[in-house]
């Protein structure tokens, strides 16, 4: 009877949890909830729901009743390690839905810098599904186009499609490229997304813009939901004629007006890549970053895990 009852990519979901180690009944109902209903859960995660307008008195209520404690535990977790996005580079993002083989890279914690949810393992990454995004869903005059969030891989793909057709469509790897260099046109920005009720590990690639995006704004308000590329924004001054138009496309705010000529704000740069494709007299570049973790680039990693030990 419960078989009939529930839709078989829920079935795949639930088998998925049971063979993933430590992953509790509790995360099988949160990552249900999440995969289920992501236009409620983010809603009220952006404050944009209206139940979060109905809730957000009492929550205040129980945060002055019982106030939380600074932990003195540099083991505890944080929100941010349960969910959180790698800034990728177009290239990087276009590699991820052009894998071709299953792969399992676990534990990733040179290349995603949080403690929980760091593991990159591909079931059928061929299944690719268009989603509506559910931050630009939440808004009332979005970013469009709003089916730019790609789900990667099994079973997540085939639980959004059965879950919301409306919402959601299968695409090919060269039509999820497509929306890629699309949304990088438009001045957004790729983030592989992990959470610790999808397994541990990365499920999706959201293409974000600063109005709207959920984990943007998060960033913004303090919470670190944005792990860097890897990269960081290089300026040739004697290139630079100072046109400002970096400063306007940048996601981050890390460039600002100097005399004459753009200056970094390096502590806000992502290494997303987006002020050098506006940049018309080529004085911009990306350069890799030391002081930050590394680029997550697939082909990279799939390389270095077959290559012998020791060498």
């Amino acid at each position: 009877m419960l078989k009939k009852l529930l839709r078989p990519s829920t079935w795949a979901f639930l088998r998925e949890a049971r063979q993933t180690p430590g992953f509790t009944v509790l995360d099988t109902v949160h990552g249900y909830v999440y995969g289920r209903w992501p236009y409620l859960y983010i809603g009220i995660g952006t404050g944009e729901h209206p139940i979060y307008r109905l809730l957000h008195p009492l929550v205040r209520f129980f945060r002055w009743l019982f106030p939380s404690k600074e932990s003195s535990n540099p083991d505890q977790t944080s929100f941010a390690d349960t969910y959180h996005g790698k800034v990728l580079t177009t290239n990087a993002a276009r590699q991820l839905v052009m894998v071709e083989e299953e792969i399992q890279l676990v534990d990733l914690e040179h290349v995603i810098p949080y403690a929980l949810a760091r593991d990159i393992i591909l079931k059928n990454p061929s299944h690719i599904v268009a989603l509506e995004c559910p931050c630009r869903a939440s808004r009332t005059d979005p970013c469009l186009p709003i089916d730019v969030c790609l789900i990667v891989g099994e079973p997540f793909a085939s639980f959004v499609i059965e879950h919301h057709p409306r919402r959601s469509r299968w695409i090919t790897g060269p039509e999820a490229e497509e929306i890629l260099e699309g949304e990088h046109a438009r001045g957004h920005v790729h983030h592989a997304f992990f959470k610790d009720a999808m397994f541990g590990r990365f499920y999706a690639i959201c293409n974000c813009c600063p109005c709207c995006c959920g984990a943007m704004q998060s960033v913004r308000n303090g919470t670190p939901m944005l792990a860097a590329s890897g990269y960081v924004r290089h300026i040739e001054e004697d290139l630079c004629i100072g046109c400002g138009d970096c400063v306007e496309a940048c996601p981050f705010g890390a460039i600002k007006m100097g005399e004459g000529v753009v200056e970094s704000v390096l502590r806000n740069c992502m290494g997303c890549g987006v002020c050098v494709s506006v940049c018309r007299e080529g004085a911009l570049s990306l350069i890799r970053d030391f002081e930050v973790c590394e680029p997550l680039e697939i082909q990279r990693l799939i390389t270095e895990t077959k290559m012998p030990q020791g060498l």
